[in-house]
């Protein structure tokens, strides 16, 4: 009998993951639990054969805890919840889902630049507050002689750049790992990381959370910025300093802003992103459709499956 813990989780039922379960012929304790803490994720999973895990912390302490554990996988492609380095040195597989929302989170990027870019929010707004008046939305430009700059080339920013190479911006990315001839394919020139904040009209963040990303746009880049510059954020929410871009935005430095995620989730009440109109904040729901969440949930729990019947599984971190 193998016992697979879920740490925590944001769903109604676990239709689908009990589905796997089912199926996989395997003795199977499935333990589910709405862990916040380390304390919390020890005192369920310690005995855990397989851990399937959305927020809550696996650190080192959490790791060296477990004392059965053979795979965890993750709800998502980020695994910054996981400390990796000594998950590989317990010998623990980490498994994420890279591909299960690569439609949502482009469409949702191309959704928040075409509303940016035609002022579509400020526009509405003002007309069911009685003001019909185009000038609202000034100013708004054209997109060719524009710039945008894609930070991080895998699955997802790759087709984002499929979806608006007809618009007719002037595509650069930065990629450290992806070479310049790759990017050449989709009609991108690679630049490097100061070249992409310093020429980048519009900056669209696609990296991973890791020590290198963290707070990748930060004060001392905020100099290097264009006037006027438009950011999106559908990433990780760390990957840009929110007392920075607060200070991009009073400064006029950052014309605008439209971030899925932000340093800190859930927002606070009150929070100073919340009083700048040209802000649009979403609630880290980028990756969301009825189709994706299946497919991850489905996939996430499938790694475990695979891992306990001695199989190699699809997605593998370490």
């Amino acid at each position: 009998m193998f016992k697979v813990v879920l740490t925590d989780y944001e769903f109604e039922t676990l239709e689908f993951e009990q589905r796997v379960l089912d199926e996989s012929g395997l003795k199977i304790n499935f333990v589910s639990a709405q862990c916040k803490s380390e304390d919390e994720v020890i005192e369920v999973a310690k005995d855990a054969d397989a851990i399937i895990n959305q927020y809550a912390p696996l650190s080192e302490r959490v790791l060296r805890s477990l004392t059965k554990c053979k795979v965890i996988s993750r709800y998502g492609v980020g695994v910054d919840t996981i400390d990796l380095n000594i998950a590989k040195e317990l010998g623990i597989k980490v498994c994420n889902v890279p591909d299960y929302g690569i439609e949502e989170v482009s469409n949702h990027t191309l959704a928040l630049l075409m509303a940016w870019t035609r002022k579509v929010i400020e526009l509405n707004n003002a007309v069911k507050n009685g003001i019909w008046n185009f000038n609202v939305g000034k100013p708004i430009y054209r997109f060719e002689n524009r710039t945008f700059a894609i930070f991080g080339f895998g699955r997802i920013p790759r087709r984002v750049i499929e979806k608006i190479q007809p618009l007719g911006l002037t595509l650069i990315g930065y990629d450290p790992f992806v070479s310049a001839e790759e990017m050449a394919k989709y009609g991108v020139r690679k630049v490097e990381l100061d070249e992409a904040i310093k020429l980048g009209d519009i900056l669209s963040f696609h990296v991973p959370l890791v020590e290198q990303t963290m707070h990748l746009l930060n004060k001392e880049r905020l100099t290097q910025l264009k006037d006027g510059v438009f950011i999106i954020n559908t990433a990780r929410g760390p990957i840009i300093e929110t007392e920075a871009l607060i200070q991009g935005l009073k400064s006029k430095k950052i014309a605008g802003a439209a971030l899925d995620v932000i340093e800190h989730e859930p927002i606070e009440a009150g929070h100073e992103l919340l009083t700048f109109d040209n802000v649009y904040l979403t609630p880290h729901s980028a990756f969301y459709s009825e189709e994706a969440i299946e497919e991850l949930r489905t996939k996430a729990t499938k790694n475990v499956v695979d891992v306990l019947a001695g199989q190699q599984p699809t997605y593998v971190v370490v």
